[in-house]
């Protein structure tokens, strides 16, 4: 079947008669003379502007073929799997020191080379992993064979490193289903990073675990991703307040 698009072509030229006949006559009256019969006779025969036939053409627009369907398909997925792309390559520049030869740091390397800041370098790679996670999972439950990106169509993954950066707050072993959950919320299509974020809160809230500690009891701080505890990660310290779920140290 093919598509088909309608185009316009412009009025006819009796619109433009009309419009130099009309000022013809309004010069006319402006210099006090009354028209006489003839123009009178020759406004009323006029053809009305919205009568005018206006031409539409039909444009068939093909069909893609077999091939131009697959070349299609595959640049989509090259498009889907870049940040992923992105964070395995950095992930192994990082780990074989392949910057050695010109930095003296991975930091100053990607500055230099990509023009990423040292967050936007943890961001992919911590991205990376969690797609590799979904993958995995997904994979393991429909016991179905996939590419690593998941070229099967039942299978929608991320294509941003924003829709799952949410799911780093979640065991491993939980963010498959976190982000089976937000496709299913966005009925079907790939999920905003709001929606991940919001489904993360609820299992994170449905998975709490009640404090156990006391007041004036004596802890170690353990950092994970609280940035007012950035760099306090091993010290000592003691318990002031108990809440439900969290504590205040001092």
């Amino acid at each position: 079947m093919s598509n088909f698009f309608f185009q316009t072509c412009p009025k006819s030229s009796s619109s433009h008669t009309t419009s130099k006949r009309n000022k013809a006559t309004s010069a006319a009256s402006n210099d006090g003379t009354p028209p006489d019969d003839q123009d009178l006779e020759d406004i009323s025969q006029q053809e009305d502007p919205g009568s005018a036939t206006i031409t539409v053409t039909a444009v068939e627009v093909p069909e893609l073929t077999e091939q131009e369907i697959s070349d299609r398909l595959h640049l989509e997925r090259k498009v889907e799997r870049a940040f992923f792309e992105a964070g395995k390559a950095l992930t192994e520049l990082r780990n074989r020191r392949l910057y050695r030869s010109t930095h003296k740091t991975f930091e100053e390397y990607c500055r230099d080379r990509f023009s990423y800041t040292h967050r936007h370098v943890n961001y992919l790679i911590a991205g990376s992993l969690i797609v590799e996670n979904i993958i995995m999972g997904i994979n393991s439950s429909q016991n179905e064979k996939a590419d690593e990106m998941g070229t099967n169509s039942s299978q929608i993954l991320p294509t941003s490193e924003v829709q799952v950066r949410p799911l780093a707050k979640l065991e491993p072993q939980q963010q498959p289903e976190a982000w089976q959950q937000a496709v299913e919320q966005a009925e079907g299509k790939v999920p905003s990073g709001r929606i991940v974020k919001d489904v993360v809160q609820r299992i994170m809230e449905r998975t709490k675990v009640p404090n156990t500690y006391q007041i004036g009891e004596v802890c170690q701080i353990v950092v994970k991703d609280n940035p007012e505890l950035r760099g306090k990660g091993g010290c000592w310290a003691i318990v002031n307040h108990v809440g439900e779920f969290s504590g205040v140290v001092a």
